[in-house]
């Protein structure tokens, strides 16, 4: 239960972030998200309560208190700032007590100064409210009292809609054991409400009487309505409610006797008891529904079609899938049979390996998640940032549907935060400077996600002042990291300095950077996804950093390569080509590295074999061959005996007892039941 309760408070969280961050900046509270945000806290205040987390329960339901005013006073001034400011304090609180929860400890907070200025703020609302309103919704409280003692209630007119409107008959099951059936169908009944002309419903105290959910349970949430809407609108705005079983939608002539009789029976005697239609007249009505002919019917149901699963049992399926691709490999590649000519075995080889792949292409598709909710994290970042730097930004989201598997957007997380963090602070100038420069006020920072073969490829965009190349030259030659002349060194390079652990260009520590820590930070933890980093930059007009990310860190397709005794893989994503060298190509710098030309550019050259010294009697370089591959900001040609050919490979971490080698970025078992070690292309391309 806490695990649920864990992962449905975190989920609800994220969305209401998102809500109130993009209200403060429309200055707009729309009546779904009034509804929405009312939602949520209902649900973590009813959860927190069953739970025993009091804290949460208490502030949870002081914020509903605050919407359900917002929701029943359409005309309430709202002052966004200060309203955004408690909300996203009570979101704050609740985080904290969810992360000391999921490390094993007690939810102790203490949330009473919080509650306090919740319901003050609440009290200041409700004293600004002008005096004629609230004499109005008296009124109207008054009239929907009065209308509680008929049978069908709701009945309400809008003169503006075609008096011509079609007439609809609704019969809505909800979800068995969702809970709170009465709240769900004032919901259906609200959403529905403005865009009728008359409407009636039973059960009429869903509201006022919590014994009505049960009633809704067993006979369904009944309305009858007229619309100018078309019957497509209709089904729309009825489809959007949650946890609904089925929902019958039929047009209809005229009301049923019992309606009409109802109306009539109101008019004459409002209050009179006796003229509301018994129980029993309820019971014998629902049949007479249920008989009618079934012209224009519609009848929708909604089954669950979506499922929470433990993302390590998920786990658990990609390494079996995993184990069968090698065992898959194991058998079809084994030397006993490959000397073998088996026309029915290979057909039945190639059937296995297309199922092989397919059963891994749909493990690796559940995996998938989109980066929006990442991404959407980083809207409250640049938003309390800009408030407390003095800035005007506006955060610019492109592709935010781009997927990637579960383990690595877990990661994904601080290194945007620290990319983000570093544009506000670092990148973008204050307004004035920016009108100086005849820029616009307001900065601009664009973060972008996109597909490209097996990769992602993040980019954290700023229009601010750039990165000065002397600047960090200067820096980097006080700390001793330049290795060669400072003239060989490209932009990149320089840039990539800022890398380093230590390295901050900022003169005063501020409470978001200047410890030169953070992009350590980033670039570590993309390293340990398989990810790289490179920067580029404009001296005046911004800076541009991308990200580049595996898709998936399980399973990848690998060229496979002989140096000597030893097999080693190369993902395919990193090789542009692959040739029989020439001796005439090869020559020597001043240094002794050696470099090869092709097509008229120049190439280092890395022999694996002295890279790992390996033993080979393949030394010469006609009887070898190259392979060009890329790495984040160079190219290189790498030495081997042989290509042995291409093959999907699972990825395995390399034992604790062996020590992370340079170059290496993990190990995969062949068909022939042999041990290749997969090369990291940007690890070995530094030892250059």
């Amino acid at each position: 239960m806490l695990d649920m309760f864990l992962f449905e408070t975190n989920q609800l969280i994220e969305q209401l972030e998102e809500i109130i961050i993009r209200c403060e900046k429309e200055k707009k509270l729309q009546d779904e998200d009034i509804n929405e945000i009312f939602r949520i806290m209902h649900t973590i205040k009813g959860s927190s309560a069953m739970m025993m987390f009091n804290n949460i329960s208490v502030l949870a339901h002081s914020l509903e208190d605050v919407f359900f005013f917002i929701r029943e006073n359409k005309n309430t001034v709202i002052d966004f700032e200060k309203l955004s400011e408690l909300v996203l304090s009570g979101i704050d609180f609740i985080k904290n007590e969810i992360d000391k929860l999921e490390n094993s400890d007690e939810a102790d907070g203490v949330s009473d100064s919080l509650v306090e200025s919740i319901k003050m703020h609440l009290s200041i609302m409700k004293s600004n409210e002008n005096q004629d309103q609230n004499q109005e919704n008296e009124t109207d409280l008054q009239k929907a009292q009065e209308d509680k003692t008929q049978y069908y209630i709701g009945f309400c007119k809008n003169e503006s809609l075609n008096v011509n409107a079609t007439k609809y008959s609704v019969l809505i099951l909800f979800e068995e054991d969702c809970e709170m059936e009465n709240i769900r169908a004032y919901t259906v009944w609200h959403n529905i409400k403005d865009i009728t002309t008359e409407i009636y419903y039973f059960p009429e105290d869903i509201m006022d009487n919590n014994d009505s959910a049960d009633i809704i349970k067993k006979d369904g949430f009944l309305m009858y309505f007229a619309t100018d809407k078309s019957r497509i609108e209709v089904e729309a705005l009825l489809n959007q409610t949650a946890f609904v079983r089925s929902m019958e939608i039929n047009e209809i002539d005229e009301y049923p006797e019992q309606i009409t009789d109802s109306v009539q029976t109101e008019d004459t005697s409002v209050g009179n008891e006796d003229t509301s239609i018994s129980n029993s007249e309820e019971k014998s009505y629902e049949p007479e529904h249920d008989n009618k002919n079934n012209e224009n019917k519609s009848k929708t149901s909604k089954q669950q079609s979506i499922i929470s699963v433990n993302i390590s049992k998920l786990d658990m399926l990609m390494d079996l899938v995993g184990e069968i691709v090698i065992s898959e490999a194991m058998v079809t590649r084994n030397p006993e049979i490959e000397a073998l000519q088996l026309d029915g075995f290979n057909k039945a080889a190639r059937q296995l390996r297309k199922l092989t792949n397919e059963l891994q292409d749909i493990v690796m598709s559940i995996r998938m998640v989109p980066v929006s909710m990442t991404f959407h994290k980083m809207n409250r970042i640049v938003r309390d940032m800009s408030k407390k730097l003095n800035k005007e930004v506006e955060l610019e989201i492109i592709g935010e549907e781009t997927e990637v598997d579960k383990n690595i957007i877990d990661h994904l997380s601080d290194p945007l935060m620290h990319l983000i963090r570093n544009s506000l602070d670092h990148g973008l100038e204050d307004k004035e400077t920016r009108i100086k420069n005849g820029k616009d006020e307001k900065g601009k920072i664009t973060l972008e996600a996109r597909s490209e073969g097996g990769d992602v490829w993040i980019v954290v965009k700023d229009d601010g002042k750039g990165m000065d190349r002397k600047k960090i030259l200067k820096k980097a030659k006080e700390n001793g990291l330049l290795t060669k002349n400072e003239n060989e060194l490209t932009d990149k390079e320089v840039f990539s300095f800022i890398l380093l652990p230590g390295f901050s260009t900022k003169e005063k520590v501020t409470e978001f950077s200047g410890r030169g820590v953070g992009m350590d930070v980033v670039k570590k933890n993309l390293e340990s996804i398989g990810g790289t980093i490179s920067i580029d930059s404009t001296l005046g007009k911004g800076t541009t950093m991308v990200i580049k990310i595996p898709l998936t860190l399980a399973i990848i397709d690998g060229m496979e390569i002989a140096v000597g005794k030893t097999k080693y893989t190369v993902p395919t994503t990193s090789i542009r080509e692959s040739f029989k060298p020439s001796a005439k190509d090869v020559t020597e710098d001043c240094d002794g590295n050696e470099i090869i030309m092709i097509r008229g550019q120049c190439y280092p050259v890395l022999r694996i074999h002295r890279a790992f010294n390996i033993q080979t009697e393949t030394t010469s370089i006609e009887d070898g061959i190259m392979v060009m591959v890329d790495g984040d900001s160079k190219s290189a040609c790498i030495f081997a005996d042989k290509l042995l050919g291409e093959q999907q490979v699972v990825v395995k971490a390399l034992p604790k007892y062996i020590k992370k080698v340079q170059g290496i970025a993990g190990c995969t078992i062949l068909g022939d039941g042999s041990i290749s070690l997969i090369i990291d292309v940007n690890g070995i391309l530094e030892k250059l």
